[in-house]
């Protein structure tokens, strides 16, 4: 078996969890699926014969919950993955207190879940913990303060999370991606101009789609990537880095 095995993936069911759940799958790996949307967990977990279960991954307590079932589906756990997250496009004079509150809930203390729940549960053998951050994170985009914000979070947890948890062997890195074609994202490219404009961002002429970022994970979770921690991997056709005119 190549790969990794025994893995909880957190936001399974939408579009780059699903894409990072059928690559584990073809590799010979097991995976938990969890999420709000049972119904959507239920087709693909159904279809690729994989245990799933509820959860509000923005309550650390459920996090751990949620954890648990899986080593007790999977008989164990090498790896957490959490695409749980959400999206907010408004200049912080714009952005609610409720709004505010709930894209760190949606977004940073959903990844602190699962740190925490890793810490707990693979200190006896180790492994891997990817959560996903944002190029949002890593350059200034207008109108992104709250989004930011939260996904910059992710950066500074994952690099806390690998120091302190280095002697267990328990790996923490993030990819950022920049804007990927999926359901959360549809609405910023509905229209023809909109779309172009995206494209325009980055470098390499193309939006992502899911399976760019999926790869990503994999590689990352992989025991065979076993000394690379504290990481956080571009994959964002140049955004976050590049200026091509």
């Amino acid at each position: 078996m190549s790969g990794p095995n025994r893995v909880l993936v957190i936001g399974g069911a939408g579009g780059i969890g699903a894409a990072v759940v059928r690559l584990i799958v073809a590799g010979g790996g097991s995976v938990y699926l969890a999420g709000r949307d049972v119904g959507k967990l239920a087709a693909i977990g159904g279809e690729l014969g994989m245990p799933y279960g509820a959860v509000e991954a923005s309550d650390p307590d459920a996090v751990d919950a949620c954890a648990d079932a899986a080593v007790a589906a999977l008989g164990g756990l090498e790896g957490i993955v959490n695409c749980a997250g959400s999206l907010i496009l408004k200049p912080a004079h714009l952005t609610t207190t409720a709004e505010w509150q709930a894209t760190l809930a949606a977004n940073l203390s959903s990844a602190f879940g699962c740190v925490r729940a890793a810490g707990r549960l693979l200190r006896a053998e180790g492994g891997s913990v990817v959560l996903v951050s944002s190029a949002a994170a890593r350059v200034g985009l207008a109108n992104h303060e709250a989004i930011a914000a939260a996904k910059a979070g992710i950066i500074g947890l994952v690099l806390s999370a690998a120091a302190t948890y280095s002697k267990a062997k328990i790996r923490f890195n993030a990819v950022a991606p920049g804007l990927v074609r999926t359901p959360l994202t549809k609405g910023l490219v509905s229209g023809e101009l909109a779309e172009k404009a995206s494209i325009g961002m980055h470098p390499l002429g193309r939006l992502g789609e899911p399976e760019d970022v999926a790869r990503a994970i994999h590689f990352l979770l992989d025991p065979a990537q076993g000394w690379i921690t504290g990481q956080v991997l571009g994959v964002d056709g140049g955004l976050a880095d590049l200026r091509s005119r």
